[in-house]
């Protein structure tokens, strides 16, 4: 595996479903039935470099953009994998799969996604996330970050200095 760090002041994206607005740091969201590189009942943030990749990225294949809550975040992230420097020489074969179709295969299939594996060999070796190219936005990279191995250096806070996010369910 190849490293990364995202340095102190990294802005990042996400696009939110509005019932997850008052609770965009969770994660709880993608546990519910899983996300590319994490399984049910893991909590994992996706976020992305682009603003343009996170509307993509919420809006993934249908042709509409549903309502969203935009959010920004300020990060410093340490020890990501980098996809990005996948190569066949340095990399176990496995992680040329992280391209799959997760949904096909647990949904579809219902057969473990390989991009499960390879979100907990991340997770078991310590690592607070991944960073790897957007699917649905050419040139766009994303971010999923493991709630629970945010530590030490790592960190993620929203953008919400107006304290226009709401704070529970009840504040819509």
């Amino acid at each position: 595996m190849i490293l990364t760090d995202l340095p102190k002041g990294t802005m990042l994206y996400r696009a939110h479903a509005p019932r997850w607005a008052d609770r965009p740091t969770s994660g709880a969201g993608a546990a519910l039935k899983g996300g590319r590189f994490n399984r049910e009942g893991v909590e994992a943030l996706y976020l992305s470099v682009e603003e343009l990749t996170a509307l993509r990225e919420y809006q993934q294949t249908s042709p509409f953009l549903p309502p969203c809550t935009m959010c920004s975040y300020s990060a410093e992230l340490r020890d990501l994998v980098d996809l990005r420097q996948l190569d066949r020489s340095s990399w176990d074969e496995l992680w040329h799969d992280w391209r799959e179709d997760w949904r096909y295969w647990k949904f579809d299939q219902h057969i473990e996604p390989p991009t499960w594996v390879l979100g907990d060999l991340v997770r078991e070796s310590g690592y607070p996330g991944i960073v790897f190219q957007s699917q649905t936005h050419d040139g766009g990279t994303n971010v999923v970050v493991f709630s629970d191995r945010l530590h030490g250096d790592n960190s993620i806070k929203v953008n919400d200095p107006g304290g226009q996010l709401p704070k529970d369910q009840s504040s819509w």
